[in-house]
């Protein structure tokens, strides 16, 4: 049967092989090791990592001996060296091809220093096999440059260690004795030094990725530089519309917004269409333009075929068009003036004298001497129309503007003077007077039952507001408990303002912070 080789194991050693698993997985526990003495990588699956039952493998590993003859990759030589040797054991090449001394009698006859054939690769590759650059390569040989990169941290940390040190030594130089005696462990902590404080083109090396344990697939404590980190979502999984906007998967580029409805002020990623906004891609989009125009205009101009020439005209129109701004500014600043500049009025205006007489009140107002001209508008004035004495607007009332002649609103009617005011005042005295002879309302709703406001002036009852609270104190207690109801209850639907006021002062407000304290 398949599964007579294979152990029984109990539910607590499959427990334990489970919990072993997963701290190789994390890097807690160190790698399983093969027959050959590697580290098998706990993250390959079982089907992969373990040999087939049928190959009665005393260790665990993955297919050895036989069992991978099939499946390795043929290896050439590039380079082999050809021992030439002819008429003495060579089988491979003729005498013509002979590179070798001739010898007198040849190894056919004396069977001695017979020379070993030609080494000839016998196998058929096809385009990409005979192009490949990694055919024969040994990654033995790369551990090679682990251990300079690794030679290279280690002489990095030495030396800002030193740094570190000469710092502290200067720094309790210039206490002049003072706290010289140190504890090691603030030692320790002022050598520590942050990987986030320190800049990248300080840096001699890559940062080292530190390992829980040093196995195939440990679980690492530190963070690399320059790498994404698992909690920034991908790009292409922001917005899982297939209409959405386009990945191009072999340059990773996303150049539309994948949440185009999304508050920019939230999103982290638009596209990567802000990067042709930014930077010098907008100066080189500038720079094409530039090149356009002047083609157009007859200058010899083309940004691929010379672009230098391109660059240092545009450069050189830049220069140009600030000179000829800064002279047209000096050009109106010559002949208008600069109102915004903060110069002084010259002296002789400030104490200037001069022979005119004027008197002024204690208000700062002038009573006698030469009086100011008031600017003229550019609005016609003095210009009366429709037989009015003053213009529209030099009457106001009832936030209305009129004419003072004659007290009327309207912008175009006609002046009817004296008599049209008479007729104005004694229009609005009937009016009033047809206003006081209203008859009074009968019968006044109940402000409170029909909801409308209270006036300021109501004056209660305090007799039946307290009786109205009784009342609003035994409705709350049967509303907690609805079984000590009669069975015959008497019911009112007049609600006076003594009920209301009882209502309002026994409701609960929630906004109120006092609210818990109430009952």
């Amino acid at each position: 049967m398949a599964t007579a080789s294979v152990a029984f194991k109990s539910r607590e050693d499959h427990r334990k092989q489970l919990e072993l698993e997963e701290a190789r997985k994390a890097g807690l526990a160190p790698a399983e090791v093969d027959e050959d003495g590697k580290e098998i990588n706990p993250h390959i699956p079982q089907y992969m990592s373990s040999a087939p039952w049928y190959l009665n493998a005393e260790r665990p590993g993955r297919l050895s001996g036989d069992a991978l003859a099939s499946r390795r990759v043929i290896h050439y030589t590039r380079h082999s060296l050809l021992l030439m040797l002819i008429s003495c054991g060579a089988m491979t090449h003729d005498s013509k091809s002979c590179m070798d001394r001739p010898r007198k009698v040849g190894a056919k006859w004396t069977d001695k220093n017979i020379a070993p054939d030609e080494k000839i690769e016998t196998f058929e590759l096809d385009y990409d096999g005979k192009r490949d650059r990694w055919n024969g390569y040994d990654a033995a040989s790369y551990a090679y440059v682990i251990e300079r990169y690794e030679a290279r941290d280690e002489a990095r940390k030495k030396y800002l260690k030193e740094q570190q040190l000469k710092k502290l030594e200067e720094k309790n130089g210039n206490q002049n004795g003072e706290d010289e005696v140190s504890d090691d462990e603030d030692n320790e902590d002022a050598l520590k030094v942050d990987e986030a404080k320190v800049d990248e083109s300080k840096q001699m090396d890559f940062a080292k990725v530190e390992k829980r344990v040093r196995t195939t697939g440990g679980g690492s404590t530190g963070t690399v530089r320059n790498l994404r980190i698992r909690e920034d979502t991908a790009k292409y999984l922001l917005n899982l519309d297939v209409n959405s906007a386009h990945y191009d998967p072999k340059t990773r580029s996303m150049r539309e917004d994948p949440l185009p409805d999304m508050d920019p002020n939230e999103k982290f990623y638009v596209g990567d269409n802000q990067n042709r906004i930014s930077g010098q891609a907008l100066e080189f989009k500038q720079l094409n333009i530039h090149a356009w125009e002047a083609f157009e205009k007859g200058h010899d101009v083309h940004m691929q075929a010379a672009p230098s020439q391109a660059e240092l005209l545009y450069k050189n129109y830049k220069v140009n068009k600030e000179k000829l701004k800064s002279q047209v500014k000096e050009t109106i600043m010559e002949k208008y003036g600069n109102a915004a500049s903060e110069e002084q009025l010259p002296r002789e205006l400030l104490l200037g004298q001069s022979e005119r007489e004027v008197e002024y009140d204690r208000a700062g107002r002038i009573i006698k001497g030469q009086e100011q001209a008031l600017p003229k508008s550019k609005y016609e004035e003095d210009v009366y129309i429709n037989n009015h004495t003053s213009v529209w607007g030099s009457w106001w009332k009832d936030h209305q503007w009129g004419y003072k002649c004659c007290k009327q609103f309207i912008r175009n009617s006609y002046c009817t003077g004296a008599a049209g005011i008479e007729a104005a005042e004694a229009a609005a005295d009937l009016m009033k007077a047809n206003i006081a002879q209203m008859p009074a309302p009968t019968e006044e709703k109940n402000l409170a039952t029909w909801g409308t406001e209270i006036p300021d002036d109501l004056v209660l009852d305090q007799k039946l507001l307290g009786e109205a609270l009784k009342k609003e104190d035994a409705r709350k207690r049967e509303e907690k408990d609805e079984r000590k109801r009669k069975y015959n209850v008497k019911w009112n639907d007049e609600v006076t303002a003594e009920d209301m006021e009882a209502y309002r002062m026994k409701r609960t407000h929630h906004d109120d912070p006092m609210k818990d304290f109430l009952h």
